[in-house]
């Protein structure tokens, strides 16, 4: 291995990539890495290998530092990672976190690694993968961050890829949030239908009642709604294919005369004095500084003594920036931002909600994640040939590096509920909770 205690003392040769990443690291790796330059480092026996393949993989890796960087070359090709599936590359990022500590290197050193990988090999840059959004300055160009019509290309993005994709890798209940398990042995298909049925429990929803679900995908709590509790209830999504797929599934279950889920913005709901409103996996979407006019909405369609239902994924602080890291906002959710539960709590105060209960999911949606990539593993070939490689390569990566995030506590999943009080302070809530 590479000591790069003596890199100042050697001549000034051009290092090879195994020796830079050595240099920049403050342990050995324990993965094998391997490049084109034929250089090598970590264990020969190592059961996760990773290879740079190209010229054009360094330069994604050296010019987008991180997640983003590796991400690319991952995508492309151009980082071949053996010993996982391109489905689930749990393994690979697991050891990744465990082994990978950066270190800041020496001055003499930068300068070194720079000459090393010569500035003309670098430019011009390689174009990133297709799949990559455009970053946030030029997304400006389709109007301001969480504008309507911003929204609704952030959110094309991400969903509009392909339903039958979405339906092998999500499974029957055609769920894209974050399943409940009942006990330690549940399938992930009952782990969703527990989790519809938690949520209308918390609204306790009645025959009759109307709910309208906000961020409704394809149209899963709007249809168990209806189905299961005689609820009339309506949904909007911003994505065209979900509200198509969702209204197509609403009509073969017979149930349009309760349930329909529209290609609408939330903000252009006109309809209000509804008895609850769920809210599952959207706050993710709508942006920090919008959450004041965002719980002012939904509190303004419920009628007094109607509850919220406020489901989405949470920084386990309130302290750190909202905004997404690289690979996510360019590969997963364009304009995302996440905060801590005390920030969606207060927010729902602070319009006038009294928020009555709150718990955090966290482990459940590792698990989510964990069925989601055995899904994808399992129905990988037609996955491929239904969006691409690349494309399913970046879901496995992204569902994979989600399980690990919630397993270690660096982003959680909490529900809230909330009720919008009468005048003279009555919740139309028991004294003690009944959903369980």
């Amino acid at each position: 291995m590479y000591d790069s205690r003596s890199a100042t003392r050697e001549p000034a040769r051009p290092l090879k990539l195994a020796e830079i990443l050595d240099l920049l690291t403050e342990d050995p790796v324990q993965f094998r890495f391997t490049a084109f330059d034929g250089s090598s480092t970590g264990p020969p026996d190592a059961a996760i290998g990773m290879h740079l393949r190209s010229q054009r993989g360094a330069a994604y890796l050296a010019t987008a530092p991180g997640s983003l960087g590796m991400a690319r070359a991952y995508v492309m090709g151009d980082l071949e990672v053996s010993g996982i599936h391109p489905g689930d590359p749990y393994p690979a990022l697991r050891v990744l976190s465990d082994s990978l500590h950066w270190r800041r290197p020496h001055p003499r050193d930068i300068s070194r690694i720079a000459s090393s990988l010569g500035l003309r090999r670098l430019v011009p840059l390689p174009p990133p993968p297709p799949q990559e959004a455009a970053p946030d300055w030029r997304r400006m160009l389709s109007g301001r961050r969480h504008s309507r019509q911003r929204d609704s290309s952030a959110i094309s993005h991400h969903y509009d890829v392909s339903n039958r994709f979405y339906e092998l890798m999500l499974g029957p209940t055609m769920t894209y949030t974050c399943a409940c398990y009942p006990r330690d042995e549940a399938t992930l298909d009952e782990a969703q239908t527990y989790k519809y049925e938690l949520v209308a429990r918390k609204l306790a929803l009645s025959p009759g009642d109307r709910l309208l679900d906000v961020g409704c995908g394809w149209g899963g709590m709007v249809m168990h709604a209806a189905r299961e509790h005689g609820v009339r209830a309506i949904g909007v999504t911003l994505s065209m294919q979900q509200a198509a797929w969702a209204q197509a599934e609403i009509k073969r279950q017979r149930l349009d005369h309760l349930a329909e889920v529209r290609h609408l913005d939330y903000r252009e709901v006109r309809e209000s004095s509804f008895d609850a409103v769920s809210s599952i996996g959207l706050t993710e979407h709508i942006g920090v500084r919008n959450y004041p006019s965002y719980f002012t909405f939904l509190k303004s369609r419920l009628r007094p003594g109607g509850r919220l239902l406020n489901h989405c994924i949470t920084r386990p602080d309130n302290r750190h920036r909202a905004r997404a890291g690289g690979f996510i906002d360019r590969y997963v959710f364009p304009d995302g931002e996440l905060t801590g539960s005390g920030t969606i709590v207060a927010s729902m105060q602070d319009v006038g909600f009294e928020v009555r209960h709150e718990e955090n999911l966290r482990e459940h949606y590792a698990r989510t994640c964990g069925a989601w990539c055995a899904n994808l593993v399992a129905n990988w070939d037609e996955c491929v040939s239904e969006v691409g490689e690349a494309t399913a390569k970046v879901w496995g990566l992204y569902l994979a590096g989600s399980r690990l995030g919630f397993e270690r506590n660096q982003i959680q999943l909490h529900q809230v509920l909330g009720v919008n009080l009468h005048d003279d302070g009555w919740a139309d809530f028991p004294l003690r909770p009944d959903w369980e």
